[in-house]
């Protein structure tokens, strides 16, 4: 007997509960797509009929946005593949309360438009004083673009070469930079870039001079730069992008940029990242000069791109509230992470509570080292976790899989033990 001819029709797989729940949480079209999925795979003789609902099951999202929640246990606090920050509780919730119609371009006292995201952009202006004007974009390339595009397109920007950076994923500065129509002009060398190389390089056709700090690298030796006051003299804008987004100084991170530190330095333009150490949404913020933030927002391509309302809810609540993950995760008390790791390695016979180093991710701080403490389990559990419900990620080291719970809220703990239980003695061949 032909088995194919067993496989169920697609109105019977969707009676099962599992699936019209699926139904209701993610519409009736994602989940009808797995069932013919689960039906081919069944008619080529890769399943038995019997088990077509459960394929069907098994290949759905477990959320409707289609993104897992994962236990970030890596010890990289801002770990740019998990989402970089976690955001806070203030800041879900005011995403939550946003996802609804809002006033985020309306004045309800006049009934007339306002300026998009007024009260967040208010906040991130009394978090800097020393910035005239502030704009918001949805990343801090483009922040960058915005910025070579408005300023610079036809003209040339002035750069180190020491400073040509890739900043993740293949995408490099240059390319970047010139995709909006500038040219570079590269001064100095890859170690050394002194202020008569920038002096000697501006001209009529100078936009601006951009200085970008190598926040995923250190170059050590015979090296020298010239900082931001030695340059606001040449009758030219300075523009700096310090990444990871610091607003102000931080005694954790001495040697991190930070945006009032660079605009009192004498920069007329700064670019800084949301969703690093300021532990906010992905958002491109844009702090400086009011003349030229306000070239940059009334430019085209500032339409193209702005942040949606919920970038905007989640960037103010961020601001305004209680310390984030982000900050607790980088300053957690050692000895209090080790007398929890050595809680959960108590009740696990292959685990060992071993000394580790955390960073800070994110393309920030790359020479910080945080003292940590992780549970040391066999690599073979790295694979299971990661399919774990909800997933656990750590790192494999030295032959053994590592576990930090630096940035795992310490409810999960259960759930982690869970997972490892779960797996047995032999979780992976």
């Amino acid at each position: 007997m032909d088995r194919r001819r067993e496989i169920p029709r697609t109105d019977a797989v969707l009676s099962d509960t599992r699936l019209r729940a699926a139904a209701e949480r993610l519409g009736r079209g994602p989940v009808k797509d797995a069932i013919r999925a689960a039906q081919a795979r069944a008619r080529a003789g890769e399943l038995d009929p019997e088990g077509v609902a459960d394929a069907a099951v098994a290949a759905l999202p477990a959320t409707a946005g289609g993104l897992r929640p994962v236990l970030n246990a890596t010890g990289v606090v801002l770990h740019t593949n998990l989402g970089r920050a976690a955001l806070s509780p203030a800041a879900v919730d005011a995403i939550i309360a946003a996802s609804g119609n809002t006033d985020v371009e309306l004045d309800l006292e006049t009934g007339r438009r306002a300026r998009r995201g007024r009260t967040a952009l208010a906040t991130l202006a009394g978090a800097v004083p020393a910035a005239g004007g502030v704009h918001v974009v949805n990343n801090g390339a483009a922040a960058l673009v915005l910025a070579a595009t408005a300023l610079a397109a036809g003209r040339e920007i002035i750069v180190s070469r020491g400073e040509m950076v890739e900043i993740g994923d293949g995408f490099r500065l240059p390319d970047l930079l010139e995709s909006t129509g500038a040219r570079l002009r590269e001064v100095g060398t890859t170690n050394r870039t002194s202020a008569k190389d920038y002096a000697a390089a501006v001209g009529p056709q100078t936009g601006f001079i951009l200085k970008v700090h190598p926040s995923n690298f250190v170059v050590r030796g015979f090296t020298s730069a010239a900082g931001i006051p030695a340059l606001t003299g040449l009758g030219v804008p300075v523009v700096a992008d310090i990444g990871s987004g610091l607003l102000a100084p931080d005694p954790l991170l001495p040697d991190e940029p930070d945006a009032a530190s660079t605009l009192r330095a004498g920069a007329g333009l700064v670019i800084a990242s949301g969703d690093k150490l300021l532990g906010g949404p992905q958002a491109g913020l844009l702090l400086g000069d009011a003349g030229l933030v306000e070239r940059l927002r009334r430019h085209p391509l500032a339409r193209a791109l702005r942040v949606d309302k919920l970038t905007l809810a989640a960037l103010q609540a961020t601001l305004a509230g209680p310390v984030t993950p982000t900050w607790r995760a980088l300053r957690y008390d050692p000895a209090e992470l080790r007398e929890r790791t050595v809680r959960l390695a108590s009740r696990l016979p292959m685990a060992e509570v071993v000394a580790s180093v955390a960073v800070v991710g994110g393309g920030g701080a790359p020479e910080l080292e945080l003292p940590s403490w992780s549970l040391s389990i066999p690599p073979a559990y790295a694979v299971v976790l990661r399919l774990a419900d909800p997933p656990i990620v750590g790192r494999v080291e030295r032959g053994r899989l590592l576990l930090d719970l630096r940035c795992v809220p310490p409810s999960a703990d259960d759930l982690i033990l869970g997972a490892i239980v779960a797996a047995g003695d032999r979780p992976c061949t």
